[in-house]
């Protein structure tokens, strides 16, 4: 499909500035064993084009799974006709937007393919995994899942511009419930971190096997916990809370878009002004923020973004200085900034917009070992549960599945319900200690939700363990 695509596109290229065909192909396989009992597997096959056309300073798109070349002929109609429309309407002139015309390839490092497993023994896998997390009679509901993704995606632009771009990915997951009269308490694995690029050597590099006893042991654990306290103190965050944080408090909040009002109606503003870019101390100095999707085994890994411009690794905040957005070629030119290769849609029906890809946390110097015991009193959160934040990134509240107390620098009592909140860049700026990379993990969440109409979206995130001053600490009810 490829080729005969390329060879379709070139035969209608229109008379314009600029023209290009976005094409993506997406297979996707489901399988999941709830209470010691397979689910019906699920399949999906999704296939289109997506068609740019800027002319005149317009700007118009039009989407097609009609391959044919009658199809993209119209398409491009349809296209070129909105362009028209837009000439002298837009808020943007296009014409002042120079695009990218690159050639280039990328493909995922795949060291055991999914299709090395038949279905039958994934099964059998997954069927394992759930007997191990039945431990006692308060397990009350467990699942066993793995999710499989799998993308082909061209691109061409009407000046010779090709790329193409092999992307799989998978997501496992494990979910334990443990309930004793009123009381709920629930350890997972993977529902919204352990997305990867790769094959089923992640689940390896997971330890996915075993994982189930482990959680259903923790699941009982918290069960029979004390709740939180409520007081003000050292938070240490696992990687599987530091992605969320990140996300959610550094991510969004320096996405160009957002920025510039264009994400106002749906997903909120920001606080971050244009003018803070190169000046403002978003965290303390030991805080070094990545733009990366040249990682090979991150989820949000690419060689170019969905405009074709080429990826590579960006510091977003420095030493603590916010130093570049979250930008790409259309928000760059509207703001006269630097940005990175992040314009990014989550189908071939959707046009890109800027999105976070990988956004990391890079390592410090810090062992974990150290860490708890420079604490005097504090406590180690992990794994998200819950999440809430204001419209402009900038207050938050967060609240984790496991919390451990840490008292004259040690863990101690285990706790339920745990919850912290803060102001993004007050916590920023009380980060006192980066792990090293022993305590770096990476990890990937597969929904992400922008844009209208809503684009879900995977992004990748990697941090190591970190330590925060003086933050509020609270039980959940």
């Amino acid at each position: 499909m490829y080729d005969l695509l390329k060879q379709r596109f070139h035969k209608v290229i229109p008379n314009v500035d600029f023209c290009s065909l976005r094409y993506l192909e997406e297979r996707t396989e489901q399988l999941m064993v709830r209470q010691n009992i397979a689910e019906p597997p699920s399949r999906s096959h999704d296939v289109g084009v997506m068609i740019t056309v800027i002319d005149k300073g317009g700007l118009g798109y039009a989407a097609t799974s009609d391959l044919s070349e009658t199809g993209l002929h119209e398409a491009i109609s349809r296209a070129q006709q909105w362009a028209k429309y837009t000439q002298g309407k837009m808020v943007t002139d296009f014409s002042k937007v120079i695009m990218p015309h690159e050639q280039g390839e990328y493909r995922s490092i795949i060291e055991k393919t999914w299709e090395s497993l038949s279905i039958a023994d994934k099964l059998d896998l997954l069927h394992r995994e759930s007997a191990q997390c039945q431990l006692d009679d308060k397990i009350v509901d467990w699942q066993v899942g793995l999710w499989q993704v799998q993308t082909e995606q061209g691109y061409f632009t009407n000046e010779g511009g090709e790329i193409r771009q092999h992307n799989q990915y998978l997501i496992p997951g494990i979910r334990v419930t443990a309930n004793q009269g009123i009381e709920t308490q629930y350890r997972t694995l993977g529902e919204t971190s352990c997305g990867r690029q790769g094959g089923l050597e992640i689940l390896d590099q997971f330890g996915f096997v075993g994982k189930g006893q482990q959680l259903a042991e923790e699941a009982l654990q918290l069960l029979a916990a004390p709740n939180c306290p409520t007081d003000k103190m050292d938070l240490m965050l696992a990687p599987d809370q530091m992605m969320l944080q990140i996300h959610e408090s550094i991510g969004h909040p320096v996405e160009l878009d957002r920025i510039l009002g264009d994400e106002r109606n749906y997903a909120g503003t920001s606080f971050v002004t244009l003018d803070m870019f190169g000046s403002y101390q978003y965290g303390s100095s030991l805080l070094n923020v990545t733009f990366d999707p040249t990682r090979p085994e991150q989820f949000a890994s690419y060689g170019f973004d969905d405009e074709g411009l080429p990826a590579q690794k960006t510091y977003i905040i420095r030493d603590g200085i916010l130093t570049t957005p979250l930008g790409g070629v259309v928000s760059q030119v509207r703001t006269g900034l630097s940005g990175v290769a992040n314009a990014r849609a989550t189908r071939w029906n959707r046009p890109p917009i800027d999105r976070m890809a990988n956004l990391n946390v890079e390592p410090g110097d810090s062992r974990i070992e150290d860490m708890i015991s420079s604490i005097e009193r504090g406590i180690f959160m992990r794994t998200n549960a819950s999440w809430s934040i204001d419209d402009s990134r900038n207050k938050f509240q967060f609240g984790c599945e496991w919390g451990q107390l840490i008292e004259k620098g040690k863990l101690t009592q285990i706790v339920k319900s745990p919850n912290y909140r803060g102001i993004s860049a007050t916590f920023w700026r009380n980060l006192k200690k980066v792990g090293n990379t022993d305590t770096f993990e990476v990890l990937g969440v597969p929904y992400c939700g922008k844009g209208e109409p809503n684009q879900v979206i995977r992004v990748g995130h990697a941090s190591p363990v970190c330590v925060f001053a003086d933050v509020d600490v609270f039980g959940g009810a």
